[in-house]
């Protein structure tokens, strides 16, 4: 007789060590790539990782949080890491990664953790002693989210587990947000930084109710570009704050009012001034009625402190369509942002300001009985990007400035031409010029190209309007591919100009990769600029400054890629000249 045996009963679960979120249903949507599959990138780096301990996790262990920045001490600190992924339908496998960034070559020489799941919210644990780990490994990288086809959105939350000897914090829920509700709606009339002058907006509004062609133009940096927006195309505070514009129009989206998006993470207003005639007015056919600017958090990287951000307001505001501009100012998760610098821009040409920390951020250290509506988790997507609800608090800041302006009585138009810039206007005109257009610039007299003769495929890609895709920015480029000799044995790494003009700045793409090299830039002669392209760390579009002041005059101008670096890459975006 076969023997017969009752069920197996299976093993004693194992104990969950203590652990803290650094993600907690958490919003993603898989990006197009080229083989179908939809990605979604989540960077680690530059102190990111330890924002979200803080900030999702409530880690408060200094020891702790710094342990976040290398490699090693992410090892010493954490056992194992918790994944889970939730998508609405039918699950399909889903690729977790988390990627450290090597010594030698940041996306190529550092470990990289793989873990297989099923998008039904159940937990998978991956133990972080069972991998293989580079030598090379410096720092956490990104993390990785890789779903079989592109679009497809889930809610992801991912936990470190401890070593033994290290104590987790306890984790706080989340409150739920009344978007209705009288208290959030006085939270949302704190943005009115100031109410300026109206008059241009309120005749927006009444040509877009008249069912003439209107267009809402956006530039700024990634939170104008839509980063921590899921999709990123309709749940940016761009495109909320577009639809609430055509609903107090009473008009149909795209009916009659176009929407334009022109947001380039990582890039300040010095760069924004560039990309404003191709990005914005799609090299002179398209003409805004209003445009938000958004730089507050970005323009640390601005040279002149506030002058390229003057020059960029005063540009738009003086164009021929005299579009109402309102100026908005967005807010870092440790409350950073320049408003204090750049609100003088502001206040002496009398334009409408909405600031996005004036709204949120107090509120973020109160209780709901004290009167708190929103937690920074529920805001910040990570340390700098708002999540969908903090977009949508965004928008509704300058849809709450669109109904100000809707309701007042209309204003005499305010001429700025004769009001000095409080930061400086020298660069209100200065103009892009790049491989197209160089031929028909009177600006420069001559020039040589040298080895700058291809065309870089290796350019910053941003979703610009509606697109998901990603558009490059400043294709017409001059690159440097490495050949620093032509066929006929002669040295061509140098880039050479005549040029005249009162003001001159040079545009380049910055990049991580040790294929790409430095460059140097001489005017007359005489060394001005040493360009690194590996200070930021990662590749984008970058804008220097070398010359400026003086009368517009005759200056021999180059770029010469060093002979240490003369077997590397380097991307000419263009120049930014004034005359």
């Amino acid at each position: 007789m076969e023997e017969r045996r009752g069920p197996v009963a299976p093993k004693d679960p194992t104990a969950k060590r203590p652990g803290y979120f650094i993600m907690k249903n958490k919003e993603v949507c898989g990006s197009p790539m080229p083989d179908g599959r939809g990605i979604q990138f989540i960077y680690e780096s530059d102190g990111r990782l330890k924002a979200s301990a803080k900030l999702v996790g409530n880690l408060a262990d200094e020891e702790m949080i710094a342990q976040l920045d290398t490699v090693e001490g992410l090892r010493k600190q954490v056992h194992s890491i918790g994944v889970s992924v939730q998508k609405a339908g039918e699950p399909v496998n889903v690729r977790f990664a988390f990627q450290m960034y090597g010594k030698t070559d940041p996306y190529v020489s550092g470990t990289t953790l793989n873990m297989d799941l099923l998008s039904d919210g159940m937990e998978m644990v991956m133990q972080l002693d069972r991998f293989e780990w580079s030598d090379d490994d410096n720092v956490p990288g990104q993390i990785r989210f890789e779903f079989p086809e592109a679009g497809m959105q889930a809610k992801v939350s991912v936990c470190f587990y401890m070593n033994d000897g290290f104590d987790a914090p306890e984790q706080t829920a989340d409150r739920d947000i009344d978007f209705n509700s009288p208290v959030y709606q006085k939270m949302i009339e704190k943005s009115l930084l100031q109410k300026g002058n109206t008059g241009r907006l309120k005749t927006a509004i009444e040509k877009a109710r008249r069912g003439e062609k209107v267009t809402v133009g956006f530039i700024g940096g990634s939170i104008t570009q839509g980063a921590g927006a899921i999709p990123i195309n309709v749940n940016c505070y761009a495109y909320n704050a577009f639809k609430g514009f055509c609903d107090i129009a009473g008009r149909g989206y795209e009916d009659n009012v176009k929407y334009v998006k022109a947001g380039v993470g990582g890039t300040p207003s010095e760069v924004g001034i560039l990309r404003y005639k191709h990005d914005v007015e799609s090299d002179g056919t398209v003409q805004p009625d209003v445009m938000i600017v958004e730089f507050a958090v970005n323009d640390e990287g601005d040279e002149t402190k506030g002058e390229f951000y003057d020059s960029l307001v005063r540009k738009i505001y003086n164009s021929p369509q005299k579009p109402a501009v309102i100026l908005l100012f967005a807010v870092f998760v440790d409350g950073y942002n320049l408003e204090e610098r750049l609100k003088c821009v502001g206040e002496a040409y009398n334009l409408p300001m909405v600031s996005t920390k004036k709204s949120v951020y107090d509120q973020f250290y109160f209780t709901e009985e004290e009167g708190g509506i929103v937690s920074k988790n529920q805001y910040f997507y990570d340390m700098y990007h708002p999540t969908n609800i903090g977009h949508r608090i965004m928008a509704d800041g300058l849809i709450n400035m669109f109904k100000i302006a809707d309701t007042s009585p209309a204003e005499a138009d305010t001429d700025i031409t004769g009001i000095k810039p409080p930061k400086g206007g020298e660069f209100e005109n200065i103009y892009y010029v790049d491989r197209k257009s160089i031929d028909t610039c009177d600006a420069f007299i001559s020039y040589d190209t040298g080895s700058f003769t291809g065309d870089s495929k290796f350019l910053q890609h941003v979703e610009r309007n509606m697109d998901l895709q990603g558009t490059p920015e400043f294709r017409n480029n001059w690159f440097y591919n490495g050949e620093e000799e032509d066929a006929e044995g002669r040295e061509k790494r140098v880039f050479k100009a005549k040029v005249k003009c009162s003001a001159l700045t040079v545009a380049y793409m910055d990049s991580a990769s040790p294929q790409d090299g430095c460059a140097e830039v001489y005017v007359d002669g005489e060394k001005k600029l040493f360009i690194d392209p590996h200070i930021v760390g990662w590749q984008h579009c970058n804008n220097l400054i070398v010359f400026r002041g003086g009368p517009s005059q005759e200056r021999e101008v180059e770029i010469r890629i060093p002979e240490k670096d003369a077997d590397k890459r380097f991307t000419l975006l263009g120049f930014g000249v004034v005359d």
